[in-house]
């Protein structure tokens, strides 16, 4: 028998409530329940960070997090970053820097590395590099995506 929980939270600035069943995972309630799609689900074991998105400002692996363990916390997703203003940085650099290519992994890659920016982060390729290694691309071999996060970087803090 399946156990279902009552959860309320906020998604992208919504109040949301909801009975989800026990064992669903983030990702998928806000991708089958909200049709909030762009957060991706690839591998389901949090390895290729497909499913990254915040909660409580804090970023995480959708996958990984039950949707009963967001109950009473505020998630951002790339619909919600987008939606903001606070991604369009970095999506003009990985448009300029052609870091997007398939598209798969660019949700969760722009949120690893608003991630990072927020945090400070410095210019650092290795550092960068370092944050980012979560995050799966198989298209772009990565160094388009350094550049563009460095050139967000540095605009900024010019």
């Amino acid at each position: 028998m399946s156990r279902s929980i009552d959860i309320k939270l906020r998604v992208n600035g919504e109040n949301v409530s909801a009975t989800v069943p026990a064992r669903l995972n983030l990702v998928d309630f806000l991708r089958e329940e909200l049709c909030l799609t762009g957060s991706h689900v690839g591998c389901e074991h949090g390895v290729c960070g497909a499913c990254t998105l915040t909660v409580d400002g804090d970023t995480v692996r959708g996958c990984l997090m039950l949707a009963a363990q967001a109950n009473g916390k505020e998630i951002t997703t790339i619909e919600g970053l987008a939606d903001s203003g606070q991604s369009t940085a970095l999506q003009a650099a990985f448009t300029k820097r052609n870091a997007l290519q398939c598209g798969f992994c660019t949700p969760g890659m722009l949120a690893s590395a608003l991630g990072y920016v927020n945090a400070g982060g410095a210019a650092d390729r290795d550092a960068i590099r370092q944050h980012i290694s979560g995050n799966y691309c198989r298209c772009t071999g990565y160094q388009s995506i350094v550049d563009a996060i460095c050139d967000v970087i540095e605009e900024t803090r010019t």
